[in-house]
């Protein structure tokens, strides 16, 4: 044998073991990044529904049947229930994140504008609990924005976050009807559209005058969402998307800065133009998103209650499709999802109340499973995993 020999079985060697190494990193950083993510809520900003040591050991019961990758929690202003349920989480190499209200349930914390519609009027709120009025603010005011900001480094920026979930993203929704979804129609946002190139005024004359079939549609496409007849309408929601998401862009982008991790609460995509959320533009601005994918909500944010709200809210509006809440329309907006470039990780309901979200295992299950033939990453098991029924997350542990 000679010297050479042996010399370049040494370098063989030791591009193999580098080889090994760059796979096993990739390998531990897919894992890191793959999971579930979980949501606490802790009900209103002054009084939480729950302590450290409950959420802790229900974060451990959980995580022993299914993988754990990030924790939501909020958004409670106790300091003390993040500061012990972040030492446990970071002990188990599990990220927490501040669930965070951006354009509602801020009134308690900071003084900000409301939002009101074309004709300079408040919508009418949506009171599904405690704490959660679903009264949405200006997304133009900058003093709006400002606050969530601050708000953060005022209360949160020490009790150990990895990032921030950013919650309430949005507009009203036929929730209040069509003056839940023409507006924010205030001189800030007037500005700001004329930016865009629509004139408020004119979009408001166009609806009064056609009604119902302001909203009528040419059609729908996964790839492309609705098709309004009517271009001035088309004209609005296009620039509400930009007008809005914008919006939620700059305070993500001021978040960030602080290198924290940004995730969004998004609408499902055949939805999310009515309250101004532009998928390109917020994809954009985050690490990941969790469109709520919600089949068995009955209040906001669920795809059926919705979509059936559009529908009473403009009942001669042409042209809308009879949607089923079945696997193949959740594959729909799966699909919708894949072209923006962040992660995503889809938001499954996993609690049960019997007169709001009456999910079941077979409903979870399915869910789950359409998740994965998409190959996302994970899901977040929503929206708070401390109702959510044991055999809901331990079915999941098979998968």
């Amino acid at each position: 044998m000679t010297d050479t020999y042996f010399y370049f079985m040494k370098k063989i060697a030791l591009l193999i073991i580098g080889l090994m190494t760059i796979f096993s990193c990739q390998e531990l950083k897919e894992q890191q990044n793959s999971g579930y993510i979980v949501q606490v809520s802790l009900g209103s900003w002054h009084s939480p529904d729950y302590t450290a040591e409950q959420i802790i050991e229900r974060i451990d019961t959980v995580s022993k049947m299914i993988p754990i990758q990030k924790v939501i929690i909020g958004w409670s202003d106790n300091k003390d229930i993040y500061r012990q349920v972040g030492d446990y989480l970071h002990n188990k190499n599990i990220r927490m994140l501040l669930w965070l209200p951006v354009f509602a349930e801020t009134e308690e914390v900071c003084e900000n504008s409301p939002a009101v519609d074309l004709w300079g009027k408040v919508p009418a709120n949506y009171d599904l609990a405690a704490g959660e009025g679903f009264r949405f603010n200006c997304p133009s005011d900058p003093k709006n924005a400002a606050n969530v900001v601050a708000v953060y480094d005022s209360l949160f920026s020490d009790c150990g976050f990895d990032g921030v979930f950013l919650d309430r993203i949005r507009t009203q929704s036929f929730v209040s009807g069509v003056s839940g979804v023409l507006n924010c129609g205030c001189p800030l946002c007037v500005e700001r559209y004329a930016k865009e190139g629509v004139d408020i005024q004119a979009v408001k004359r166009e609806y009064e005058a056609k009604g119902d079939a302001f909203f009528s549609v040419k059609g729908y496409s996964t790839a492309d969402g609705f098709c309004f007849e009517n271009p001035v309408a088309a004209a609005y929601f296009k620039a509400k998307g930009h007008v809005v998401s914008n919006s939620v862009a700059a305070i993500a982008d001021s978040l960030r800065s602080r290198d924290l991790e940004v995730g969004m609460d998004l609408y499902a995509p055949f939805m999310a133009s009515f309250v101004g959320q532009d998928y390109s533009i917020l994809t954009a601005h985050a690490d990941f998103i969790k469109p709520m994918l919600y089949r068995q909500t009955f209040a906001p944010a669920g795809m059926g209650f919705e979509y059936d709200l559009l529908q009473r809210a403009v009942p001669n509006a042409k042209g809308y499709l009879k949607f089923r809440m079945d696997v193949a329309f959740l594959n729909s907006q799966l699909k919708a999802m894949k072209p923006y470039n962040c992660e995503k990780y889809p938001g499954i309901e996993v609690n049960y109340r019997a007169d709001i979200v009456p999910t079941s295992l077979e409903y979870i299950s399915e869910s789950i499973d359409a998740v994965k033939e998409h190959e996302f990453k994970g899901a977040v098991l929503s929206w708070n995993i401390m109702e959510a029924p044991l055999n809901h997350i331990k079915i999941l542990s098979d998968k």
